[in-house]
């Protein structure tokens, strides 16, 4: 990793393998890969559902590494779609687990919401405290 670029963290949204969500994410990072290091997120049905329980105490290792990659990244990018009026599962889940820390914390973030619609599923993404983030979404 070149530590004189900023990272930013990018989570696709999509269920779906080889999403156009995922495929706007890579051509983003094709695009600005002098300026900017990128770490992608994919698999976020892989992560195990959200458990208050284990939300500070006997945290899932994997939930434990996908916050640091948060808490590390100088910036984050959700690009999702829509699904049925709202945000996909997956990506409700990793937020799920984030809500008791502070790892958005006043970390900048953009919202791509690649979808035939998306009105409502960006909609949603917005009304999501973050903590104190600052948002910058289109």
């Amino acid at each position: 990793m070149d530590v004189s670029k900023r990272t930013i963290l990018a989570i696709n949204g999509s269920a779906s393998k080889g999403s156009s969500n995922l495929r706007l994410i890579e051509f983003l990072a094709s695009q600005s890969s002098e300026n900017f290091t990128w770490e992608i997120v994919d698999e976020l049905a892989q992560l195990p559902h959200f458990s208050p329980e284990l939300s500070l105490e006997n945290t899932p290792e994997s939930i434990l590494v996908l916050r640091k990659c948060i808490e590390n990244a100088d910036a984050v990018l959700i690009c999702t779609p829509e699904y049925i009026f709202s945000i996909p599962s997956g990506l409700k889940n990793l937020i799920e687990w984030c809500v008791s820390t502070v790892v958005f914390d006043k970390k900048p973030l953009g919202i791509i919401t690649a979808s035939a619609s998306g009105e409502k599923g960006h909609e949603e993404l917005q009304l999501i405290p973050f903590r104190v983030i600052k948002s910058y979404s289109s």
